[in-house]
């Protein structure tokens, strides 16, 4: 049995669409209440219960979550036309942190060299709620390789199909 203490937990779909997500888009607020939203284009899952994001360029995400440590992130598989939002309390973590490797792994592996970390953000997941493309309801017997070809269609992707080996 779950202990009513723990908080929701990253399972496989979410993994999943965290892998197939091109951006995530992060939610904070300023001192004065003024919503701040950016995209994130490195960020991945810590554990079970923390979602990571690096900060490349983000001065005022980190100067909001100093302030307000509430935080919402959003990401969607656009080809899938599905995603998660995700609602926490953020944390700073700063290069000279004695965990800032062991937390920002996967960040650090997927920025390499090209794009210097200044900051990783710790999202402890407070809640998680599916998103889902309004055709999921309009059309739910919908296959998901059709939901997946309307979507490049509308997007002018042509996908490259992996050669029989």
């Amino acid at each position: 049995m779950k202990n009513k203490s723990e908080g929701p937990k990253i399972n496989q779909a979410i993994r999943t669409d965290i892998e197939n997500s091109v951006l995530c888009w992060l939610a904070t607020v300023d001192a004065e209440g003024t919503p701040n939203v950016t995209p994130k284009e490195i960020f991945s899952c810590y554990g079970d219960d923390h979602l990571v994001v690096a900060d490349i360029a983000s001065t005022n995400t980190v100067r909001n979550i100093k302030t307000h440590s509430a935080v919402c992130a959003s990401f969607i598989d656009v080809f899938r036309q599905r995603g998660f939002k995700i609602v926490g309390t953020a944390t700073i973590v700063p290069p000279e942190h004695p965990d800032f490797q062991i937390i920002g792994i996967e960040l650090l592996r997927k920025a390499g060299t090209a794009f210097p970390i200044r900051h990783i953000v710790s999202i402890k997941i407070v809640r998680i709620s599916r998103i889902w493309a309004p055709s999921y309801t309009l059309f739910p017997d919908r296959a998901e390789a059709d939901r997946m070809q309307s979507a490049y269609d509308a997007y002018g992707v042509n996908p490259r199909i992996a050669p029989d080996v």
